[in-house]
């Protein structure tokens, strides 16, 4: 398949989720466009399969701010039309959700694709309960294909706190166990902290691995 993934581009949860996303998706031999305003941080390496997209900002006096959102959108009109996506994945609800539908409604007549939002955490909890940016986001839910969410506790808050008509299917968040994995260790000793130079009242210790 031919996958778009929208994402913020930092060392952010949500970004390095959906890069790592797009790099186990182009192993197995999807072709991975990322979409965003600068090339994702774990994005260090060549790839098979895998693409980036820079969104572009124009600058015009008349606006003081911006336009990131229609920007976004105009650049997946551009990458679905010309490399034929299947499906649109975006990252964290604000802004990509609404782009991405945005998108996905300018092109309807030519091209049916598939709108996934993947719902992280402050994008629901924190910033989307917001009263001005509330209606839109869940808007842009309802009219998703599928939702996702990293956890049922973010799940849960969807529902209750945007009335979703649907409850989002929870993906946890996933680590490469070929690359972190535990550590064998047959002792454990507690290394004492200077809580002088922590400037703190309290002892402070923490586990440390030994041989």
């Amino acid at each position: 398949m031919k996958i778009g993934i929208v994402c913020y581009p930092t060392y952010g949860g949500s970004g390095v989720i959906a890069t790592e996303l797009g790099i186990e998706l182009a192993k197995r031999g999807h072709e991975v466009h990322f979409i965003t305003y600068a090339q994702p941080m774990r994005l260090d390496r060549f790839q098979d399969n895998i693409f980036y997209h820079e969104v572009e900002q124009p600058h015009y006096p008349l606006f003081e701010f911006p336009l990131y959102s229609l920007a976004l959108a105009g650049k997946i009109i551009d990458v679905i039309r010309y490399e034929q996506l299947d499906i649109l994945h975006v990252h964290y609800a604000i802004p990509h959700a609404i782009s991405g539908y945005l998108a996905k409604e300018i092109l309807k007549e030519e091209k049916d694709v598939q709108l996934v939002t993947t719902l992280h955490g402050t994008d629901i909890t924190l910033i989307g309960l917001e009263p001005t940016f509330l209606p839109l986001v869940k808007f842009s839910l309802d009219q998703s294909d599928a939702v996702t969410a990293v956890s049922k506790f973010l799940a849960d808050k969807t529902v209750t706190g945007f009335k979703t008509i649907h409850e989002p299917i929870v993906i946890p968040n996933f680590v490469d166990t070929t690359v972190y994995h535990r550590m064998e260790c047959t002792k454990i000793s507690y290394v004492a902290l200077s809580t002088k130079a922590l400037d703190i009242s309290a002892p402070v210790q923490r586990m440390a691995c030994v041989d």
